[in-house]
């Protein structure tokens, strides 16, 4: 092989990952047009947990998780889009990045902490599933989104003691 096919390759791998960052940063970017506008009334007027974190943490955890998240799945594109089970596995994380930003929109848009809970709890098995797919290609991938559902375990756990004071 010539130096410009590792060159192409590079750049493609560049651009995949961009790309897998750029799809996670994108849903972070939609959700948060949900939540940003109903932090200070709505949010703010909740009956929160002991539990609850200060405001400013959930941007820097979840700008974290959303880095891991686009590694993660930039780890499976970069196999390849031929075996049957990278398209699950990125269906798969599609699908639970589509269900994370419904959260927002459930939890803030309608302001009900009950279709938060519901969205979820459905958003934890897709991660789940998910880690499953991505473990069986990549273990690197699939550890990478381990702290996603730690957090995502914890948020539950928010959202059902904010639906339970409120």
């Amino acid at each position: 092989m010539n130096l410009q096919v590792f060159e192409d390759m590079r750049r493609i791998d560049l651009l995949k990952l961009a790309a897998s960052l750029g799809g996670c940063y994108l849903a972070a970017a939609i959700g948060s047009i949900f939540t940003i506008p109903n932090i200070p009334a709505w949010y703010a007027s909740l009956a929160r947990p002991d539990l609850a974190p200060p405001d400013w943490v959930f941007g820097p955890v979840w700008t974290a998780l959303y880095t891991l998240m686009g590694i993660s799945a930039y780890l499976i594109w970069r196999e390849g889009l031929v075996d049957p089970r990278i398209k699950a596995a990125l269906g798969a994380f599609v699908l639970q990045l589509a269900v994370n930003v419904s959260w927002s929109a459930a939890f803030f848009g309608l302001r009900s902490p009950l279709a938060g809970l519901v969205v979820i709890l459905f958003l934890w098995t897709l991660i789940g599933i998910n880690i499953k797919k991505f473990w069986e290609i990549s273990r690197t991938a699939g550890a990478l989104l381990i702290p996603y559902i730690l957090w995502v375990s914890f948020a539950a756990i928010l959202n059902f003691e904010i639906w339970r004071l409120n």
